[in-house]
């Protein structure tokens, strides 16, 4: 169908649309209006949050690296605290794997982010799904969307592109990769879900703290958590002292080799008695991100392990016998899908060599962190190092009006799995709400706006 001859009623003229209220899209949308920009926001759930509220992935992972929060994330973790959450985001410089950060409850934030929302001014366009995009003269002039009303047309000055898998720069015709280089599978996705009605004390004394002398940082940092600062955070995972517990529940039936490839779960602060499952994850061979039937798919195989994996805990790990599954996750946790050819390419060397730009919009030390697929990083950032992200990453050559955030910026693979996580990608949207307002302020394209030329006082970030 040609959208720019299709005569649809203009539901919106703004000055600048977001596309997708993920962690990105949100932080964008909130910024351009404290900016000054008229805004509106288009989500295809009915919850801000992506992942975080509507796929069940808690808690956020952190930067690790010092002076990483931005004035949007300050705002944020202010706001959580006044509903009684620890800080949502922020830094934890001891270690990779650190307890006590990066907690909320998803049904406060995505409360939370409504009220940014609403002070800022920002329209919000809720069950409504991007479906094309009309481009003229190098510029998108408007985007096309299915509401419950039917098809309509937003138009703006300049877009956002927050929906994670690149869509709108899809169908504004931006060249995209997707999937590793060496093999082209994406990263595996996960279908994440909570279980309640544990009681924790028993899970931690009869099952966790068993075998602590021989298990990782990331475990004994948890029991510590627990012990020592006594903030409401336990987890625990597969690991070597109990690999043969779930062995023996393939051996019996109760699992496959899939369920047990990688098990993980967290406590959530606010629900005592309740679990954030960082599983099960399809296997990436099996499964594409990328492919609408094997998406699908990827569901129902999921939603099947999950329902084995319950059942298994219910039935052999002490302190589940009364839990049950409590919530699913109505997002797939897609953890790498397409990505941009932006301005700027990043790649893993701009981890591996820490490297600073004069364009950075971002710092963040979080590994490369690779699901499924191998990666020999030659060096390990040492404890205060850190990489930025530049602005060039977030806008493209082809498209003056539209910039690109989240995890579908402009980077290789292995540069993807390190800048994913919500507090990279929040940092990513707030700078590219700044520079659609100011750029629209001074009539310069967001893909000419030179990042360092905003006054310092008005960047969320600036390179030290």
């Amino acid at each position: 169908m040609d959208f720019g001859q299709a005569d649809l009623p203009i539901l919106f003229d703004v000055d600048v649309c977001v596309v997708g209220g993920g962690a990105a899209g949100t932080a964008a949308a909130v910024t351009a209006a404290r900016n000054g920009a008229k805004v509106v926001l288009v989500e295809r759930g009915i919850s801000l949050g992506g992942l975080a509220t509507l796929g069940c992935v808690f808690p956020c992972m952190a930067t690790y690296c010092y002076d990483s929060d931005t004035p949007y994330i300050t705002d944020l973790n202010k706001r959580m605290e006044k509903q009684g959450v620890p800080p949502l985001l922020g830094v934890d410089t001891d270690s990779y794997f650190g307890g006590g950060r990066g907690q909320y409850v998803p049904e406060y934030l995505s409360f939370v982010y409504d009220e940014m929302c609403e002070e800022a001014g920002v329209d919000i366009l809720y069950n409504t799904s991007l479906v094309g995009a009309v481009t003229d003269g190098g510029k998108i002039v408007s985007c096309v969307v299915q509401t419950i009303e039917g098809l309509a047309k937003i138009q703006a000055k300049t877009f956002v592109d927050g929906t994670g898998d690149a869509l709108l720069s899809r169908f504004a015709g931006i060249p995209v990769e997707k999937g590793s280089e060496k093999t082209g599978r994406n990263q595996p996705m996960s279908l994440r879900f909570e279980m309640g009605g544990i009681d924790m004390g028993k899970l931690y004394h009869q099952f966790i703290i068993k075998g602590v002398k021989e298990r990782g940082p990331f475990d004994k940092l948890a029991e510590d958590t627990l012990r020592k600062k006594g903030r409401p955070f336990l987890q625990f995972w597969k690991w070597k002292q109990n690999e043969k517990f779930f062995q023996d529940g393939v051996a019996r039936g109760e699992l496959t080799e899939d369920d047990i490839v990688y098990i993980q779960a967290f406590t959530i602060t606010g629900k005592p008695t309740v679990l954030s499952m960082n599983c099960p994850e399809m296997p990436a061979l099996n499964f594409s991100a990328t492919d609408t039937v094997s998406y699908s798919r990827a569901v129902t195989f999921g939603r099947k392990m999950m329902h084995r994996l319950a059942g298994f805990f219910i039935k052999n790990v002490p302190g589940f016998e009364k839990a049950y599954i409590s919530r699913e996750a109505s997002m797939v946790g897609v953890r790498e899908s397409w990505r941009i050819r932006g301005k700027y390419y990043m790649t893993d060397k701009e981890y591996t060599d820490a490297r600073h730009f004069h364009d950075a919009v971002a710092r963040t030390a979080y590994p490369i962190d690779i699901h499924d697929v191998n990666l020999d990083l030659s060096k390990k950032l040492k404890k205060g190092e850190y990489y930025e992200i530049p602005y060039r990453a977030l806008v493209t050559n082809e498209i003056s009006n539209l910039l690109v955030v989240g995890r579908c910026a402009s980077g290789s693979f292995a540069a993807q799995a390190s800048f994913r996580i919500q507090p990279t990608c929040m940092s990513m949207g707030e700078a590219a709400g700044i520079a659609a307002a100011w750029g629209l302020s001074r009539g310069i394209p967001v893909n000419e706006v030179k990042w360092e030329e905003i006054p310092e006082e008005t960047r969320s970030y600036v390179s030290k």
